[in-house]
This record gives structure tokens, C-alpha cells and sequence, in this order.
């Protein structure tokens, strides 16, 4: 038998050639699809990260912005990781989240009139006004002898557990009003 030698044909050349550069294009010069969330790891959803941190006040945004990027932007991820845990990781220092404009939606779409609303007191939020001038002349009369309300049976019925609740609200709301201004007047006399 004689020595059959292999060579390489011009073909067979081309072919090793162009699926070459296809292999070193692909590594080296693939362009990122935009469409999805791993591709751009600053662009984090503002709405995701509310969601989280409505779940978990005790949480900082900046960590669950980290980890938001971290793992592709995945909701589940980050809960499942703060629930298994009880924290997320710290982000390292040279982390600055890129927050768009208007990301916490409370903030944003506050107007001055809310914010302004949200300093009233709660004698005026719960209309207590006319039970303050009468409770200023008369002590409250469900009290009992230590000052505090004397506690009513709970009731099946849904209207009457409301009320009861409503009442003990303002009743406490009331005694704090009264301890305050109680507080208030012994001031200037141990002052003066």
C-alpha cells in the first residue's frame, strides 16, 4: 500500500478560514442586544425598585439597586435573597445607582399642597375640635380610675368593632393632647 498523504484543499482551506473569523467576530465584536435587561447593567426599573423597598423598609435603595444589576434585574432574586438572609449585600463604594428622574413615584408626584397636608394634626385630620373644647372643661367620662379607657367587649359584628376602634383612636388621641398640655404648663413653673 502506498503512503496516502492528506492535504489540504483550497476548499476545505476557505472553509477553516471563514468559520474562523465567524468564531473571533462572535467573542470579540458581538454587539449586545438592547432589548434585554443584563445587557445594559445600569438600567435597573424604577417600579422594581419601589416594589422592593415598599416590601422591605428596612432595606436601602442603593443596596437593592445593586442588587437589581447584579442579578439581571430580577424581582424574585432580590426578595428571595433579602428573605433568606434578612439583608443584601453592601455595594461597594465606588457604586453610584443611576436613579431617573421621577424613580420614587412618592416623592415625584408630591405637590406642595400634599406635603403641606401631611403636617396637619390630628385633632384636625380626625375632626376631634369640638370634643377637645368639651374635653377641656370636663374629664373624659369612659375612664376609669387610673385615667385610662376602660376596655369594651369585641363584637362579632364588623360596624361595631369599627366604632369601638374609632373611638379608642380618638380617646388616646385625646389623652395625649391632655398629658401634653399638662406637660406643658408644669414647664414654665418648674422654670420660673
Amino acid at each position: 500500500m502506498p503512503d496516502q498523504q492528506q492535504t489540504l484543499s483550497v476548499p476545505s482551506l476557505l472553509l477553516l478560514a471563514a468559520f474562523a473569523a465567524l468564531t473571533i467576530r462572535y467573542f470579540f465584536f458581538a454587539k449586545p442586544s438592547t432589548s434585554s435587561p443584563r445587557a445594559n447593567p445600569r438600567a435597573v426599573n424604577p417600579a422594581d425598585v419601589e416594589q422592593i423597598a415598599t416590601m422591605f423598609p428596612q432595606i436601602g435603595r442603593r443596596e437593592i439597586i445593586w442588587d437589581l444589576q447584579r442579578n439581571g434585574g430580577s424581582v424574585n432574586a432580590t426578595t428571595e435573597r433579602i428573605l433568606g438572609r434578612g439583608r443584601l449585600d453592601p455595594p461597594p463604594p465606588s457604586f453610584q445607582p443611576v436613579i431617573p428622574a421621577g424613580a420614587t413615584p412618592s416623592t415625584a408626584n408630591t405637590t406642595p399642597a400634599q406635603t403641606k397636608s401631611e403636617h396637619i394634626d390630628l385633632i384636625t385630620r380626625y375632626n376631634l375640635g369640638s370634643r377637645v373644647s368639651s374635653q377641656s372643661s370636663s374629664p373624659s367620662e369612659g375612664s376609669g380610675p387610673s385615667g385610662s379607657p376602660q376596655p369594651q367587649s369585641w363584637s362579632n359584628n364588623k360596624n361595631e368593632r369599627q366604632a369601638l376602634l374609632k373611638r379608642r383612636r380618638e380617646e388616646m388621641i385625646l389623652t395625649a393632647r391632655r398629658k401634653l398640655q399638662e406637660k406643658e404648663r408644669e414647664r414654665p413653673q418648674q422654670e420660673g
